[in-house]
Protein backbone atom coordinates (compact mmCIF):
# COMPACT_ATOMS: atom_id res chain seq x y z
CA UNK A 1 0.00 0.00 0.00
CA UNK A 2 2.76 2.49 0.76
CA UNK A 3 4.59 2.07 -2.21
CA UNK A 4 1.69 2.65 -4.15
CA UNK A 5 0.53 5.68 -2.26
CA UNK A 6 4.28 6.90 -2.99
CA UNK A 7 3.63 6.27 -6.86
CA UNK A 8 0.54 8.37 -6.28
CA UNK A 9 2.50 10.91 -5.02
CA UNK A 10 4.99 11.10 -7.83
CA UNK A 11 2.14 11.60 -10.41
CA UNK A 12 0.63 14.52 -8.65
CA UNK A 13 4.18 15.86 -7.99
CA UNK A 14 3.80 19.01 -10.74
CA UNK A 15 1.28 20.61 -7.95
CA UNK A 16 3.56 21.21 -5.05
CA UNK A 17 0.84 21.24 -2.25
CA UNK A 18 -0.48 18.10 -3.05
CA UNK A 19 2.58 16.77 -3.27
CA UNK A 20 3.60 18.07 -0.32
CA UNK A 21 0.69 15.91 1.54
CA UNK A 22 1.31 13.07 0.01
CA UNK A 23 4.73 13.18 1.10
CA UNK A 24 3.91 13.00 4.68
CA UNK A 25 4.41 10.42 6.59
CA UNK A 26 1.04 8.25 6.42
CA UNK A 27 -0.57 5.47 9.12
CA UNK A 28 -2.27 2.64 7.54
CA UNK A 29 -5.22 0.62 10.17
CA UNK A 30 -6.83 -1.90 8.56
CA UNK A 31 -7.93 -0.75 5.16
CA UNK A 32 -7.85 3.16 6.42
CA UNK A 33 -5.00 5.18 5.19
CA UNK A 34 -4.42 8.23 7.69
CA UNK A 35 -3.11 11.26 6.89
CA UNK A 36 -1.90 13.80 9.41
CA UNK A 37 -2.57 17.13 8.86
CA UNK A 38 -1.00 20.16 10.63
CA UNK A 39 -3.59 22.94 9.11
CA UNK A 40 -6.85 23.21 7.58
CA UNK A 41 -5.52 24.54 4.00
CA UNK A 42 -4.45 20.15 4.13
CA UNK A 43 -7.73 19.42 5.36
CA UNK A 44 -9.50 20.95 2.56
CA UNK A 45 -6.51 19.54 -0.09
CA UNK A 46 -6.71 16.17 1.32
CA UNK A 47 -11.00 16.15 0.72
CA UNK A 48 -9.95 17.85 -2.91
CA UNK A 49 -7.90 15.20 -3.90
CA UNK A 50 -9.53 12.26 -2.37
CA UNK A 51 -11.32 10.56 -4.48
CA UNK A 52 -8.52 10.59 -7.39
CA UNK A 53 -6.05 9.19 -4.42
CA UNK A 54 -9.12 6.51 -3.82
CA UNK A 55 -9.57 5.50 -7.74
CA UNK A 56 -5.81 5.19 -8.08
CA UNK A 57 -5.20 3.11 -4.91
CA UNK A 58 -8.61 0.62 -5.74
CA UNK A 59 -7.26 0.18 -9.01
CA UNK A 60 -3.72 -0.47 -8.10
CA UNK A 61 -4.48 -2.50 -5.06
CA UNK A 62 -7.51 -4.17 -6.07
CA UNK A 63 -9.22 -3.55 -3.17
CA UNK A 64 -12.24 -1.78 -3.53
CA UNK A 65 -12.29 -1.48 0.31
CA UNK A 66 -9.88 1.45 1.03
CA UNK A 67 -10.37 4.55 3.10
CA UNK A 68 -9.03 8.08 3.46
CA UNK A 69 -8.59 10.00 5.61
CA UNK A 70 -7.44 13.30 7.37
CA UNK A 71 -6.85 13.26 10.93
CA UNK A 72 -5.39 16.42 12.72
CA UNK A 73 -2.35 16.10 14.56
CA UNK A 74 -2.37 17.40 17.54
CA UNK A 75 0.75 20.54 18.52
CA UNK A 76 1.53 22.82 20.44
CA UNK A 77 1.23 26.24 18.64
CA UNK A 78 3.92 28.44 20.09
CA UNK A 79 3.19 32.21 19.11
CA UNK A 80 5.28 33.88 16.98
CA UNK A 81 7.51 36.88 18.53
CA UNK A 82 7.52 39.61 15.70
CA UNK A 83 7.95 42.87 17.48
CA UNK A 84 10.18 43.96 19.64
CA UNK A 85 8.44 44.04 22.89
CA UNK A 86 6.99 40.91 22.66
CA UNK A 87 10.80 39.86 21.93
CA UNK A 88 11.42 41.70 25.64
CA UNK A 89 8.87 40.17 27.15
CA UNK A 90 9.57 36.60 26.20
CA UNK A 91 13.28 37.25 27.41
CA UNK A 92 12.14 38.93 30.50
CA UNK A 93 10.25 35.77 31.21
CA UNK A 94 13.15 33.85 30.90
CA UNK A 95 15.10 36.50 33.22
CA UNK A 96 13.34 38.67 35.20
CA UNK A 97 16.40 41.06 35.38
CA UNK A 98 16.10 42.03 32.35
CA UNK A 99 12.89 44.01 33.36
CA UNK A 100 14.94 45.83 36.43
CA UNK A 101 17.77 46.60 33.66
CA UNK A 102 15.58 48.15 31.72
CA UNK A 103 13.76 50.35 34.31
CA UNK A 104 17.37 51.39 35.87
CA UNK A 105 18.75 52.39 32.26
CA UNK A 106 15.49 53.90 31.37
CA UNK A 107 15.84 52.12 28.02
CA UNK A 108 12.72 52.11 25.72
CA UNK A 109 11.50 48.19 23.88
CA UNK A 110 9.93 50.05 21.25
CA UNK A 111 12.94 50.94 19.26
Amino acid sequence: MRTAWKEFAESRKIYQAEYHLLSQEIEVRDNQIIVHLHNSFQDTLINTIKSDALTFLREKLKNNTIQLMGEMSVSDEKKVIYTNREKFEHLAEKNPNLKVLKERLGLDTDF
